[in-house]
């Protein structure tokens, strides 16, 4: 085998029973979005059909966005949000971000119901839930009425102890250090 190439016959594993999961990625470092993104690379390598819900992403480009699109992956990518809410000098009042969020919740239940998804990543939703752009309620249910057999992947700080509760597979990135401490800006293909 070459260097840096990949071996020629690869055997694939199989589950005895496939079970759809409910990960939570929380905490506060950074890789959250990063680590979900990296799921649905993966997805693509199985051929799985992926779905990502951004809740705060929408007013300042994001790289995933034209990196999906580069892609050869059957994945939709949608930035529901109107930015981070009440955070580096976002515009939009509180109430504009909610009506963001609940449409959101409505799109989540549409892409459930079209079953034409294998993973369903909500990015950013543990946040819309902690500055209650959604209800703990709309969160639980969205876990309740899940298809058995689809994932679904939710990112963002502050992740409510019901949703940990309630989910299969619970990681917490946890901030060592961060360039931004040191007055260094956010960079392309890194942070954004």
């Amino acid at each position: 085998m070459k260097r840096g190439s990949l071996p020629d016959k690869i055997d694939k594993i199989e589950p005895k029973q496939r079970h759809g999961l409910v990960v939570v990625i929380t905490g506060n470092g950074k890789g959250k979005t990063t680590s979900a993104l990296g799921m649905a690379l993966r997805a693509c390598g199985h051929g799985l059909r992926v779905c990502i819900v951004q809740f705060m992403k929408g007013d300042l480009y994001a790289g995933e966005w034209d990196g999906v699109k580069k892609m050869d992956c059957d994945i939709e990518l949608v930035a529901t949000g109107k930015g981070f809410c009440g955070i580096q000098g976002n515009p939009y009042p509180w109430e504009e971000h909610r009506a963001n969020a609940q449409d959101a919740i409505d799109l989540i239940h549409e892409k459930m119901a079209s079953r034409k998804y294998d993973i369903l990543i909500l990015d950013e939703i543990n946040n819309a839930l902690k500055l209650k752009l959604v209800d703990l309620e709309q969160v639980l249910e969205i876990l309740r009425s899940k298809p058995t057999l689809m994932h679904l992947v939710l990112t963002g700080r502050d992740a409510h102890p019901e949703v940990i509760a309630a989910a299969d597979t619970v990681s917490e990135v946890r901030e060592i250090k961060h360039a931004y401490r040191k007055d260094i800006e956010p960079q392309p293909g890194i942070d954004y």
